[in-house]
């Protein structure tokens, strides 16, 4: 692999990587906006948000969650072409729904949640069409 290969190779792997920092930064930022909302405070010290009663079990799902886009910024960059490739597409289409267990409350999540969907649309878009070209084995 020369160096052009190796450039185009860092260069999808680079931008799958920041797209899901991009996405990561939007779910944390939504919930930033979400303590603001009237009445949460309330809610939180009742230990019930949204009607969700908030446990142990609930605050690790949130974490497991919460984990993926981390996690995805990590393997973007080290898998292999085609375990990534794949990891990429399934990952990003498994998080769509994730991202809306909790709903949009008002305006603002509605806002993120559109910011979200069309990132994890480019991640999708992006990995999909990550191809080698079997002449020069250059990925492209």
């Amino acid at each position: 692999m020369n160096t052009d290969d190796k450039l185009a190779s860092t260069d999808r792997r680079a931008l799958l990587s920041t797209l899901w920092i991009f996405v990561l930064l939007n779910i944390v930022f939504r919930d930033i906006h979400e303590l603001f909302r009237p009445g949460l405070l309330a809610e939180m010290m009742a230990s019930n948000v949204n009607g969700v009663q908030i446990t142990d079990e609930v605050m690790l799902l949130g974490g497991v969650m919460l984990e993926i886009p981390i996690a995805m910024v990590l393997l973007s960059r080290l898998l292999a072409h085609r375990v990534n490739r794949w990891t990429n597409v399934i990952v990003g289409v498994v998080t769509v729904p994730i991202l809306f267990t909790d709903g949009p409350k008002d305006l603002d999540d509605m806002w993120f949640l559109a910011i979200e969907v069309v990132a994890l649309a480019l991640i999708i878009w992006y990995a999909w069409r990550w191809r080698v070209i079997h002449s020069s084995a250059r990925e492209v």
